[in-house]
């Protein structure tokens, strides 16, 4: 009964409702962009928005294939051929590219399909596009699935990277784990989701914003003196707010899930949800699909989400305004969205990688990876116990807080 009393004390609260209904605004507005402002070429024109989705999807459907090696090579013979007449060719200066009818003919249609090709064939850092697909070299050098593990080796014994052998291991052994041919297909609303992910950032500071007074603004108030003099006031409480604040938080930050999932699947489709992440970058290590990549990812939105509840009601139990609580979880939220990482290694770009934000972020090509002693850590796995760890540790001193809190006159 206290835990449903509290939870009905946020959720009637009118800041609540209007909070959550700029918030839903907002992730609607945010993940809704890139349907609204998608566009796509044919030979035709442009085309925008549900139209041109609708003109992509079409497309996807001749290249749905399974990419092996004899497909790949076949499909670099083809583009070989096209720059081998000079009547297909222009330049700008700096590089050839296709024109005219052999373009929009037998490019336009598949070019994300070839740009993936030639990226898997090019350097580490380089990037690159169909038009280098002539530079690939016959015989050995045209094995799709040696080159790429050829690029994950050079990736991982990068110096720059400073991987210990134990890592570099993991992350081979990872690797091995992919399942080879990949099946390439239409992934748009899962790119959209992955993508965007970051931007859930927004939604956590609202449910934040929500749940600063709930220990704070019964000091703010002067109902501390009443609430704390009750018969549970000093013990069952304090329990009751904490789980009706992560209650609320979770059913809230869900519906905002449930709002910018919904947006662009429901434009773009769920297609794609059983396809490798590699399609959308072969040097991914992670054997997982994009809708098992999404619920990776999803799961340690969640956990940040928790960690910064359990840190608003800290707070919040050992201020006396919400405000005081708000001016230390916003910046604890956006600054790092300055911070920016110079690498994958060291100890700055470490712990800039397990900041709010930055988790936030799905780095799947990324390798970044935490050695405790004998065991390796990739960055979602450290990720989540950090926050699972913080959340265990901020949500009883919440209540430790609470319970000592000093009734002044």
């Amino acid at each position: 009964m206290l835990v449903k009393y509290e939870f009905l004390k946020i959720l009637r609260r009118r800041s609540t409702i209007a909070v959550m209904l700029v918030s839903l605004i907002i992730t609607a507005v945010f993940f809704g962009l890139p349907v609204i402002q998608y566009q796509t070429y044919d030979g035709n024109g442009v085309h925008r928005g549900l139209e041109g989705i609708r003109c992509n999807k079409e497309r996807y459907e001749k290249i749905s294939v399974p990419l092996t090696n004899e497909y790949v090579a076949e499909t670099i013979e083809e583009v070989k051929g096209l720059f081998g007449d000079p009547a297909n060719i222009g330049y700008d200066g700096q590089e050839k590219f296709l024109v005219d009818d052999a373009y929009w003919n037998d490019i336009a249609y598949r070019e994300n399909l070839l740009d993936l090709i030639a990226a898997n064939f090019a350097e580490p850092n380089v990037t690159v596009g169909y038009n280098s697909l002539p530079l690939v070299e016959d015989s050995v050098e045209t094995d799709f699935y040696q080159a790429r593990q050829d690029k994950i080796e050079k990736i991982i014994n990068d110096p720059s990277r400073k991987l210990s052998e134990t890592e570099k291991e993991y992350w081979l052994k990872m690797n091995g784990n992919v399942e080879t041919p990949l099946q390439y297909g239409y992934f748009e609303g899962w790119k959209v989701i992955i993508s965007c992910s970051e931007l859930f950032i927004f939604s956590i500071l609202a449910i934040c914003i929500i749940l600063s007074p709930v220990f704070s603004g019964e000091y703010q108030t002067g109902t501390d003196a009443v609430v704390l003099s009750c018969r549970y006031g000093k013990t069952k409480l304090g329990t009751a707010k904490i789980a009706a604040s992560f209650l609320f938080g979770l059913l809230a930050f869900t519906l905002h899930i449930i709002v910018a999932f919904a947006i662009p699947l429901g434009a773009y489709g769920i297609d794609g949800w059983d396809l490798p992440l590699q399609i959308n970058g072969t040097s991914v290590p992670y054997p997982l699909t994009f809708l098992e990549g999404t619920l990776v990812n999803l799961g340690v939105v969640y956990l940040v989400l928790t960690a910064m509840i359990g840190l608003t009601l800290f707070l919040s139990s050992e201020m006396k305004s919400p405000y005081l609580v708000l001016t230390i979880v916003i910046p604890v939220l956006f600054i790092p969205m300055f911070l920016s990482p110079n690498g994958t290694a060291g100890i700055y770009n470490l712990l800039v990688f397990l900041t709010p934000y930055q988790s936030l972020i799905p780095n799947f090509a990324s390798y970044i990876s935490y050695q405790v002693g004998p065991a390796v850590l990739d960055s979602f796995t450290m990720n989540a116990a950090v926050y699972a760890v913080l959340t265990l540790i901020l949500s009883p001193l919440a209540k430790i807080g609470f319970k000592k809190h000093q009734i002044t006159g």
